[in-house]
């Protein structure tokens, strides 16, 4: 029996997933989660053989929270299942500790067959990321926002959703003032010096986070 997490902050997503799932004879869904503390709690908590976990969720969520989990849990496998197509998100993701990544366009089936991959030690990556991710050529020139590191990506995203400073720092539970650092250091690597220009920007490079 395979033991799942279920993690996603939007209600009728997640209990679809939890739905579809259970009518599989050899699933369990033993826990589910609307944020990132919640998947940490659950992840501490609850026996479970795979996390199959949104990257945009409240809290101190995506990339970073992947790296908290692998640290925290190296056994547990991770499997990415997200609105987001950005190589450089997919490939931070999976370098960060996710043994698997689709996006949430994958057919069911497509879904079902890498909770059993992953869950059994393998690795999957959505076919349609492949080309993009792993066999794009080497570029001379980098995307600018492929220099900005994850925190700076993060916070990015949340700046792109309409959220203020001291939203995203009660958000990551981090200062205020580390944010606003974080934001002057992202501006500067972009070569923007406004909010407007981060929001289009990151719409452009499909970087928004859902708050």
């Amino acid at each position: 029996m395979i033991r799942i997490v279920v993690a996603d902050d939007h209600v009728i997503v997640r209990a679809g997933l939890v739905q579809l799932l259970t009518t599989q004879p050899d699933v369990q869904v033993v826990a589910e989660a609307a944020d990132a503390d919640q998947t940490v709690k659950a992840a501490r908590d609850v026996p479970c053989d795979l996390l199959l976990l949104d990257l945009n969720m409240p809290g101190d969520a995506g990339v970073p929270l992947i790296g908290r989990l692998r640290a925290a849990h190296p056994n547990l496998p991770i499997l990415v299942l997200s609105m987001h197509q950005d190589p450089l998100i997919v490939s931070r993701a999976l370098k960060a500790g996710a043994s698997g990544y689709l996006s949430k366009g994958s057919p069911v089936a497509q879904l079902l067959d890498a909770v059993r991959t992953v869950a059994q030690g393998g690795k999957v990556l959505d076919a349609l990321l492949v080309p993009a991710v792993v066999f794009s050529p080497r570029r001379e020139h980098q995307a600018p926002h492929e220099v900005l590191s994850d925190r700076e990506l993060q916070v990015l995203g949340l700046i792109a959703a309409g959220l203020r400073v001291g939203d995203i720092a009660d958000q990551l539970h981090v200062s205020a003032k580390t944010v606003s650092t974080h934001k002057m250091r992202l501006m500067h690597k972009l070569g923007i010096d406004n909010v407007a220009g981060l929001v289009r920007y990151a719409d452009e490079h499909g970087l928004r986070t859902v708050a």
